[in-house]
């Protein structure tokens, strides 16, 4: 490490960690927090290469110099921006895409700005040629969660996909770190839009609200944790939070469904909880669709601490 002031520091990227994202790099060689290290990107106060970058994923090599001014000029917010590798499959009718975590699926109030289908409707062009797309939502995946999710690119594509969600023919295989320890399990409950105590969740006052059905697996148990594979038998909003949080083991980073939780809450940067696989059917060729995406580098930083804990 380099210094030329008290606030301007430039680090040499070690072989240690080559490959990782330049907000992990950052957090350790700066020996910031997670959103610290994230703002000063956010607000283009770190250099690459001397160029300025504001992509927190981006993954750099052993011996790239990062420069980093907390006093530099803050950059005109641009919003978020998605790379051509997060489109996994592109065809005339659907798009998967791999969603990173910190962006809207699509905007909750009027003129949200750097939502997913405006970043994938830009993009589709400069993969495919042509004017912008106009995207069919058939899901969601919520603002910090990432991983795969479709958006369809006709009517005619929207609609059969939309009934395979109805008919839960689609597979979607999330991973969750959650706390605790967790058995294989089937959760079954009708959730409401409030419970009774103003949250979403399983309803006090009897069967009102829609069934929603999660199986989950544990694929790997730690001492205070368990990273668990989670299949969706239906799709509700937070359900998979809802689920793990009502049954006593919140997914770790979980800022809203914890009111019930009595244990000591482990830190994380965001609710850890990946949409790990995504299969259908597709709308125009019949055949079977199956993806997979991998863990995002926040998700592995804390499955590699529970791991060196000894579990």
């Amino acid at each position: 490490m380099t210094s030329n002031s008290s606030s301007h520091q430039s680090f040499v990227v070690p072989p240690e960690l080559s490959g990782r994202p330049l907000d992990g790099i950052l957090k350790t060689l700066a020996g910031l927090t997670w959103g610290d290290a994230r703002k000063l990107i956010q607000r283009g106060k770190i250099k690459v290469a001397g160029v300025v970058t504001i992509d927190g994923e981006r993954r750099l090599r052993a011996g790239d110099v990062i420069d980093c001014n907390p006093s530099a000029p803050r950059r005109a917010a641009a919003g978020p921006s998605l790379e051509r590798s997060r489109l996994v499959y592109v065809d005339p009718q659907v798009v998967v895409v791999d969603k990173p975590a910190g962006i809207s699926t699509v905007p909750y109030e009027d003129g949200e700005r750097g939502t997913l289908d405006q970043l994938v409707a830009a993009l589709l062009p400069k993969v495919r040629g042509g004017p912008p797309s106009s995207l069919g939502v058939v899901q969601r995946l919520d603002k910090e969660t990432s991983g795969l999710l479709v958006f369809a690119r006709t009517f005619a594509a929207k609609k059969m996909l939309g009934a395979q969600l109805r008919a839960h023919t689609v597979h979607r295989r999330y991973l969750a770190l959650a706390h605790g320890i967790l058995q294989k399990a089937t959760f079954r409950s009708h959730i409401a839009q409030n419970r009774g105590d103003g949250l979403r969740g399983a309803s006090r006052f009897g069967r009102e609200g829609q069934l929603s059905v999660t199986h989950v697996e544990p694929v790997r148990t730690f001492d205070n944790a368990t990273l668990v594979a989670c299949r969706l038998e239906t799709g509700r909003t937070h359900q998979i939070r809802i689920h793990l949080a009502e049954a006593g083991h919140p997914i770790i980073g979980e800022r809203v469904y914890i009111r019930d939780y009595k244990g000591t809450l482990l830190p994380a940067p965001r609710p850890m909880l990946h949409a790990a696989e995504l299969g259908f059917v597709h709308p125009v060729h019949q055949t079977e669709m199956r993806f997979e995406a991998p863990l995002p580098a926040d998700f592995e930083v804390m499955l590699a601490r529970f791991m060196g804990q000894g579990g």
